[in-house]
């Protein structure tokens, strides 16, 4: 459940908002970090962003290979079918 932070920011010409100190803090967002940008009925979420397995969704031990994420369970896997074939 959502609650709120008891801040209000203007959102500028661009579109952008100011996060305050304490949340960045808070949440260990550094300038740089990524960020997602979720959708859930009328609420806008912000969440620092954690690449997740592009086969299950996994987020839990996670590696790029070739620009995309695949988690070690799902390379496990694929190794099994490797062999059968």
């Amino acid at each position: 459940m959502m609650k709120p932070a008891g801040v209000v920011r203007k959102v500028d010409q661009l579109g952008r908002i100011v996060l305050p100190k304490s949340l960045r803090k808070r949440y260990q967002m550094n300038e740089g970090d990524p960020v997602e940008i979720l959708v859930q009925g009328d609420h806008i979420i912000l969440e620092r962003y954690r690449p997740k397995c592009v086969f299950c969704g996994s987020m839990d031990n996670v590696s790029e290979f070739k620009e995309r994420y695949i988690c070690g369970s799902c390379v496990t896997e694929m190794n099994v079918l490797k062999v059968r074939a």
